[in-house]
């Protein structure tokens, strides 16, 4: 039976979720190159624009405000120029930044792509070292506590810049635990930073941080064996549900320490892959508070993903393309 999206998306704006991880801001310069530097071997580029759009975590908030779910966005940055471009173009998209991620001294984090005819040509990273966007001074606070307590589904989304460590997981899982609410913990992991990831109702790695995590060799060429990824998975951290992000070879999905199988992308043509991964886990995440089965929603989610990898640059799903 084929999905009735347009009954699922009608319950997303009844939703409460907050998604807690690195938010960045993602600068693209566009232009155009048609000589060589008489400096040094490089392209000249003339730059025709310079757009700004939410980056990292704050690209999942950008894609939960595109299906129209109420976001709250959890995340360090300081009172620098980028924080003060962050926080507009996330205005505008109505995204509710929480001033809990307010920090002195933690450059807000941007990420600047040089686009030349479609083809990114260098990027250029600006941020502190991880212990800087720490938010552990935060996580006894009654209006960081309170947030918990009434989300119907938590995102962590971990870019390893620092704001998703142990500590916030721990604080997380505890006060869940002793709330009357149970919502969702969704988590897009990062494998090399070994942190505690038990508990989560959601886990959803790529290809390669599956690997990682299974503790098989993890490069572009390696076998993928689903049994043996996602055995390995569901014993070590003991996720209730699994979404392993494959590209090209859609996605595999597992609940309860079993596969359930495999589902083909839906991606026609490729332009760039930028926020695929964040559009995933914001639809997956979405559905499955609003009630969907793991199947139906990443199925949805695999929709998405489809529709965004057609996009030039970071490019957030919204109901309309959902619907179309």
């Amino acid at each position: 039976m084929p999905l009735d999206i347009a009954s699922i998306l009608a319950r997303f704006s009844k939703l409460n979720i907050v998604v807690i991880g690195d938010i960045m801001l993602d600068h693209y310069i566009m232009g155009d190159a048609t000589r060589i530097s008489p400096e040094a071997p490089v392209p000249v580029v003339s730059v025709a624009r310079d757009t700004y759009v939410p980056g990292g975590a704050a690209n999942v908030g950008n894609n939960f405000a595109g299906l129209g779910v109420p976001t709250t966005l959890i995340g360090s940055y300081t009172d620098d120029p980028e924080s003060k471009l962050l926080n507009d173009v996330l205005q505008q998209r109505q995204i509710q930044l929480s001033p809990l991620g307010k920090r002195d001294g933690a450059t807000t984090i941007v990420k600047t792509r040089v686009v030349v005819q479609r083809q990114q040509l260098c990027r250029i990273d600006r941020e502190a070292k991880p212990a800087a966007y720490a938010l552990d001074a935060q996580l006894q606070s009654p209006e960081f506590l309170k947030l918990i307590q009434q989300a119907d589904a938590i995102l962590f989304s971990d870019y390893a810049k620092g704001v998703i460590n142990d500590a916030l997981l721990h604080t997380v899982r505890t006060t869940v635990a002793q709330s009357s609410k149970a919502p969702l913990l969704v988590v897009d992991p990062k494998p090399k930073r070994h942190l505690n990831l038990s508990g989560m109702t959601v886990m959803t790695p790529n290809r390669s941080e599956a690997l990682q995590m299974a503790g098989f060799d993890s490069s572009p060429d390696a076998d993928f064996d689903d049994e043996a990824v996602a055995a390995a998975i569901f014993q070590a951290y003991n996720p209730e549900k699994l979404v392993i992000t494959l590209g090209a070879d859609g996605m595999l999905l597992g609940e309860h320490g079993k596969i359930i199988g495999r589902i083909a992308t839906e991606a026609q043509e490729v332009f760039d892959v930028s926020g695929a991964g964040d559009t995933v886990v914001s639809v997956l995440t979405a559905a499955l508070a609003a009630g969907e089965n793991l199947l139906d929603a990443a199925t949805l989610a695999n929709k998405a993903a489809g529709i965004v990898v057609r996009h030039l640059g970071t490019a957030p799903i919204t109901q309309k393309e959902l619907l179309a």
